[in-house]
């Protein structure tokens, strides 16, 4: 193709784009700041009432934990993890697409753990387009999965944060108080929204016709609960995880009132803050007796969580790479 010939860019729409881009990682690099200010003063107080420097205060905090029992019980809790996860996106997947065996599965929810090291919505682009290539799946509708996947964890993670709120309220901050008026908004929004995609609301409106809208239009009630019921033992497991977990970095928690803080703090983990700073603060805020060893334990926990998910991705890296381009 001749210069003359090339399409001229449109200036305006990649201009809006890397503006909105631009906003949007100053906001998260604005929260990921705010964190680890935040961290530094509690860290550094907890310091000074010891009576010891900083670097010391921190090296005695990770000097005292378990480490060995730790690593085992997180690779052990990763590889539970990547099979509910696995089940969870091959159900999905049959639902609103076509029949694809679980084990077909495994290689590429496996190997996107690697991209989402870096950016988990990455992750799900690359599985679309590994089915796209695979399976003759079109890109679009398997996009339209992996949304519906996102929306029903929200939900997932709302349901399990209001269980945990009326089994353990009386240990519960009082700011948690709010949880249940925002379920209450949240499952009034969902209903709306089911009945928009079933066609119940605005019937003529043609939103719910795009292809990335796709598994929205054809999901029933009962999908929804079925992914509730299908994702609730990674939540029910890493409940008893953490517990344990906190144990190893000294710090005595119950199951229940592990259950009233972990969906919360898994809301955290979402915010896409480097290194999961947002997440590691709720720890801190949660546990504020224990600021050192909370604050080691947040930021471990979660980012070695991603570390141990993405060398699970490493084992199935080469057959992944073979179905994809020894075809």
């Amino acid at each position: 193709m001749t210069e003359s010939a090339a399409p001229k860019p449109d200036a305006g729409a990649p201009q809006g784009k890397r503006k909105t881009s631009g906003l949007q990682q100053a906001v998260f690099w604005a929260i990921t700041i705010a964190c680890f200010v935040y961290l530094y003063f509690r860290l550094r107080g907890a310091a000074d009432r010891e009576g010891v420097p900083f670097g010391t205060y921190l090296a005695d905090v990770f000097a005292d934990v378990a480490w060995i029992p730790w690593l085992l019980l997180m690779v052990a809790y990763s590889g539970l993890y990547f099979m509910i996860d696995t089940l969870v996106t091959t159900r999905a997947l049959n639902w609103f697409i076509k029949e694809i065996r679980f084990r077909d599965i495994m290689p590429i929810r496996a190997s996107a753990y690697i991209i989402s090291v870096f950016n988990e919505q990455i992750g799900k682009g690359a599985m679309a387009y590994y089915l796209n290539k695979r399976d003759n799946v079109p890109g679009w509708e398997v996009g339209s999965v992996m949304l519906f996947i996102m929306f029903c964890e929200m939900f997932y993670l709302l349901t399990w944060a209001t269980i945990g709120f009326f089994v353990t309220q009386d240990s519960l901050p009082e700011v948690f108080g709010l949880i249940p008026i925002i379920a209450a908004g949240a499952a009034i929004f969902l209903v709306v929204w089911i009945a928009y995609f079933r066609g119940k609301i605005l019937p003529g409106n043609g939103l719910r016709d795009k292809r990335i809208l796709h598994a929205f239009k054809l999901a029933k009630p009962w999908h929804y609960g079925a992914f509730f019921l299908l994702r609730s033992p990674a939540l029910i497991s890493a409940v008893v995880v953490y517990t344990i977990a906190l144990g190893l970095f000294g710090v005595e928690a119950s199951f229940i009132s592990m259950l009233g803080f972990l969906p919360v703090i898994f809301f955290a983990a979402t915010v896409p803050t480097p290194m999961r700073a947002a997440a590691i603060t709720s720890w801190v805020i949660l546990f504020p007796e224990n600021e050192g060893q909370m604050a080691a334990f947040g930021f471990v926990q979660h980012n070695f969580f991603i570390l141990f998910n993405a060398l699970i991705g490493l084992l199935f890296w080469r057959r992944a790479q073979r179905e994809l381009f020894d075809k």
